[in-house]
């Protein structure tokens, strides 16, 4: 089993025990929206789990590493995520300690997936993170949009909050136009990567949530 799947299986077991629940991710689990006590985190498939590359951690309180899952309703996790904590750690143990990063999360599919009329809506960006913060998941740098919660609306259905991770060109100044500023939604993210020539990502990850009383 890759180091991945060892890591995200055991968050499942401590998670479990913490919560006198069961967190299980078996082959064939139920659809996450299932009302149960117990509780199961469903992968992502098909189309939504090839984003998942690098190995690439986004980690919240009490449920570990998101990348590459459904956020389960169960617990109000999906009402916690939106409402209550702050920014993820982020974490890439491939990072180079002699290079920068920057790092970009979207919701490419506001206000809905169906109609991405506001793709992409910017939730963090941040530039000049150092390698070796990004090896232990303390990440500093130069914030250019403050982190934003996931806020799915109601009856929207699933959105992907997807966390790219680039490397900064050396002695590169990465910044926003001031129309960029004005406004997080309908950014024109890849102009913005070509700009800075910023290539393709490093690692990229995501998760799907919706609206946590739907």
């Amino acid at each position: 089993m890759p180091a991945r799947g060892r890591m995200k299986l055991l968050g499942a077991v401590l998670l479990a025990a913490g919560l006198l629940g069961t967190a299980a991710r078996g082959e064939q689990p139920p659809w996450p929206d299932e009302p149960s006590r117990t509780c199961f985190f469903q992968m992502l498939t098909s189309v939504d789990s090839e984003f998942c590359r690098g190995d690439l951690e986004i980690i919240y309180p009490e449920l570990g590493d998101v990348g590459c899952t459904y956020i389960p309703k169960c617990h109000q996790y999906r009402r916690r995520i939106s409402r209550e904590w702050g920014s993820p750690r982020v974490r890439y143990p491939q990072a180079e300690k002699s290079k920068k990063y920057v790092l970009v999360l979207v919701d490419p599919d506001a206000p809905s997936r169906a109609n991405p009329r506001n793709r992409f809506w910017r939730h963090w960006l941040v530039t000049d993170i150092p390698g070796a913060d990004l090896r232990t998941g303390a990440i500093k740098g130069h914030v250019l949009t403050d982190y934003v919660r996931p806020t799915p609306p109601p009856r929207s259905g699933y959105h992907r909050y997807q966390l790219r991770l680039y490397e900064q060109p050396a002695h590169e100044a990465v910044a926003l136009s001031p129309e960029e500023r004005v406004s997080l939604g309908a950014w024109a993210m890849e102009s913005f990567v070509e700009r800075f020539q910023l290539g393709s990502p490093v690692a990229s990850t995501q998760f799907l949530t919706k609206y946590y009383e739907d």
